[in-house]
């Protein structure tokens, strides 16, 4: 929030400046994220007088001016304005001038007319678009009358104030106005805060409720109020309003829509104005909308509504409740009569469906953060005493509520030693209670406890707890002493689980992969995708946008998207893996998903670049294979590994897919993309594994232990075989561990062959069996018949023919 400084001063005594005040700010109520002036950078913009104009002999749209700046002759300056009038006030930029985005204004020559400054638009001299009046947007500025020629034009436009912007926190708003800003300074610099504000007395005949009538639920609305304003000439707000709006950051429109907003920013109320002639009835309703309701909103968007929304409606909606008005009953120069509207509604509904429509407003977070229940009939009155001085307006007798709580300053009973005990302070009652006083709370004293009374501007304090804050930060963070805690320090560690993720990821880095972290929301179609069991959906109930709707249920989808970006950028090569949560449900009814922790990986591309000595060769199954095979091995898992090929999966190609299994327990997958999903992710070949990680850590474990080298040499046999093309490597590595004996240390293929001089329907494979006694030296004899019950075995089992 912008707030202005001069403002403030007109409230509380300030001896520091703009930016000692800022930093003052920092330390003991909200940040600051910078303090500046308008003015900031500019020179050489004054003010001039148009004395002449005719048209340009060679463009159509440039006119010739001749300007009065308060020196010895008139000045010409060439401009293309279509608003240039002879005889207004207006901010010129004389040659030499820097002007908005530190652009210097030359003497110089247009269509061959030479021209020796400029005519300032507001933008053109640092406005922001936003906050320029419509009036003038598409033309220069016409200063008042009684500006002076010759002036530097800073100060008619209050661009000489030094504005403070506020980063405001939640539990602050009160310090989203500038009577709450001014009550915080006073309090931190215990000086009086005069902000006493006196509303015109009605001058109307009627009574408001004989003119409009209102109803609100509570729950909606716990409190809402109407007062009516009859024969209101609407036209633009006078300067000093329009200064204070845009020195706040808000556009003025009109002087009732700007009265509207000036209430918001000076005492935190946010306030809307019908046009009561264009209301279909005079009966005001605060409801939840009708699901298929449409509004259009001021902003001119078609807004569809749900029940989940809350409107103000006659027979129809004419505003969304805390958010912005509807377009049918905006306040227009044509205007007689008017609605002022202002209450509380509910925070968290505001909430909701500002995030829905995304529509954020000034007034949405306000009442986001709350507003000062007790002060809104008060602000209703002041708004109606403006509109009968700038507005020349009648304002009706009494007030219409709709809903209307009752609203008592908040008592909260605290002693002087627990807030001692709690900031590690040595404060006496008297200084507890000075403090207090300081904010403007009233106090009771009863020896050590205290009676406090907070007034309905500090809705935010509501416990014992928000005294303990206040105190410290008016007693000053600074002067709280530091001291160590008292405590049994304990040793840190990881935990078991902890240390198995870590080691996982150390694993898999020194594997070649990269680690990668990807969003736990995700959109319904991926969520569903890669699944390792059958589990209901977890959506958001208010996702902020599509992609991000329903928490994962598996990892995979969101690495494909890290490779789908890698690739998008042409790099090719790409080896990921990531450690996380996925979400199960069992079904519809559970609340909260289960959590389970879940290790994957996809690799697409090479692992090996192209160099000298070796040739880049594109990942394959057997390759991610092996990497998964040494990740589980370094886990030492007791049970036995195997891996069933499958076609069931319909992410992953049905050919090259195999799922993983520790003893009879499904564990993971691994295998190759569909060419259909990867050409849905926009990615080539690839492919990926994953993993049950917390299944993984429950499984029983093998102790590491050191084995010693053997000293005695070891004997290998080779073993070739005709079997059918569909015994497995694994069907043999198995029988030939199983039946090899105790001596048998190794057993790898080294090759494979199916072709000419081999039947149809059957391969040819070979094996290297590796055999060693670490407390002898290995017979021959003994090999020989290990080798033999080998071969029958493979015989007998598996019908191989021994070559």
């Amino acid at each position: 929030m912008l707030i202005s400084y001069e403002w403030l001063k007109d409230y509380v005594q300030i001896k520091l400046s703009p930016e000692e005040l800022a930093n003052k700010i920092e330390k003991t109520s909200v940040e600051v994220d910078s303090v500046f002036k308008r003015s900031d950078g500019l020179k050489k913009i004054v003010v001039g007088q148009i004395l002449s104009i005719k048209d340009h002999p060679d463009a159509d749209h440039l006119h010739i001016t001749q300007v009065d700046v308060g020196e010895d002759e008139p000045i010409q300056i060439v401009c293309g304005a279509p608003n240039v009038e002879i005889g207004k006030k207006v901010i010129v930029a004389l040659s030499g001038a820097r002007i908005a985005d530190n652009v210097k204004i030359k003497k110089s020559k247009m269509r061959g007319v030479e021209s020796n400054g400029m005519l300032c638009a507001l933008d053109e001299i640092g406005f922001d678009k936003s906050i320029i009046p419509d009036e003038w947007k598409d033309g220069i500025y016409f200063l008042p009358d009684n500006a002076r020629v010759g002036d530097e034009v800073y100060n008619y436009l209050g661009m000489n104030e030094s504005l403070i912007d506020l980063d405001v926190t939640p539990n602050r708003g009160d310090m989203l106005s500038v009577r709450g800003t001014a009550y915080d300074l006073g309090a931190v610099f215990d000086e009086k805060v005069n902000f006493i504000e006196h509303a015109s007395a009605p001058t109307g005949t009627h009574d408001t409720d004989e003119l409009i009538s209102a109803k609100a639920d509570p729950n909606l609305a716990p409190i809402y109020k109407l007062k009516v304003v009859e024969n209101v000439d609407v036209k633009p707000s006078p300067l000093w309003l329009q200064i204070k709006l845009w020195n706040s950051g808000i556009k003025p429109i009109n002087n009732i829509v700007d009265i509207t907003n000036f209430i918001m920013v000076k005492v935190g109320q946010p306030m809307h104005a019908y046009d009561l002639d264009k209301l279909n009835s005079k009966d005001l309703e605060v409801r939840n909308a009708k699901d298929g309701e449409v509004i259009t909103t001021l902003d001119g968007n078609d807004r569809k509504l749900t029940s989940t929304d809350v409107v103000i409606a006659d027979d129809k909606p004419i505003a969304l409740a805390g958010l912005m008005g509807g377009k049918d009953t905006e306040v227009t120069s044509e205007t007689k009569n008017i609605v002022f509207e202002a209450g509380v509604f509910d925070p968290v509904k505001t909430r909701k469906m500002a995030q829905k429509q995304l529509l954020h407003t000034d007034a949405s977070q306000r009442f986001e953060r709350g507003v000062d229940h007790g002060n809104v009939e008060a602000a209703l009155e002041y708004a109606a005493g403006m509109a009968e001085d700038l507005a020349n307006g009648e304002s009706e007798q009494g007030v219409v509520n709709g809903s209307n709580e009752e609203v008592q300053p908040r008592v909260i009973s605290i002693s002087a030693s627990y807030i001692n005990h709690v900031l590690g302070t040595n404060l006496s009652v008297k200084e507890i209670v000075s403090i207090f006083k300081r904010l403007g709370f009233g106090v009771e004293e009863s020896g050590d406890n205290l009676t406090v009374t907070v007034p309905t501007r500090c809705w935010d304090l509501k416990i014992d707890a928000d005294l303990v804050e206040e105190v410290a930060r008016i007693y000053g963070y600074d002067n709280i002493p530091s001291t160590l805690p008292i405590t049994q320090t304990t040793e840190g560690g990881l935990t078991p689980k902890q240390e198995m993720i870590r080691k996982s990821r150390e694993t898999l880095e020194g594997l070649g992969l990269t680690h990668a972290m990807s969003y736990s929301l995700t959109t319904q179609e991926k969520a569903k995708m890669f699944m390792l069991r059958t589990s209901s959906e977890t959506p958001l109930q208010w996702p902020m946008t599509e992609d991000h709707a329903i928490l994962r249920m598996n990892l995979i989808s969101g690495l494909l998207d890290d490779v789908a970006y890698n690739q998008a950028r042409n790099v090719l090569n790409v080896p990921l893996y990531e450690q996380g949560r996925v979400f199960y449900k069992q079904d519809e009814d559970q609340v909260r998903p289960d959590e389970v922790e879940h290790i994957a990986g996809a690799i697409s591309g090479s692992l090996v670049a192209n160099s000298w000595d070796q040739k880049a060769k594109p990942v394959d199954f057997y390759q991610i294979k092996g990497i998964l095979e040494k990740y589980l091995a370094s886990l030492s898992l007791k049970g036995h590994i195997t891996y069933v090929s499958t076609d069931k999966m319909a992410d992953m190609h049905p050919g090259r897919t195999a799922l993983i299994k520790l003893d009879d327990h499904l564990i993971g997958f691994i295998g190759e993309v569909h060419p259909k999903v990867a050409k849905q992710f926009k990615i080539k070949e690839t492919y990926v594994f994953e993993l049950d990680l917390d299944y993984l850590y429950t499984a029983p474990k093998s102790g590491q232990q050191y084995q010693k080298v053997g000293q005695y040499p070891a004997i290998h046999r080779d073993i070739a075989m005709l079997v059918d093309e569909n015994v497995t490597n694994a069907d043999i590595n198995k029988l030939i561990t199983r039946r090899g004996g105790a001596y048998l240390q190794d057993a790898t293929v080294f090759d494979v062959y199916q072709g000419s001089n081999v039947p149809e329907g059957k391969k040819s494979i070979a094996y290297s069996l590796t055999f060693e006694d670490p407390n002898a030296t290995l017979k021959d004899e003994t090999v020989d018949k290990a080798v033999d019950k080998i071969q029958k075995r493979l015989t007998n089992e598996l019908n191989a023919e021994i070559r």
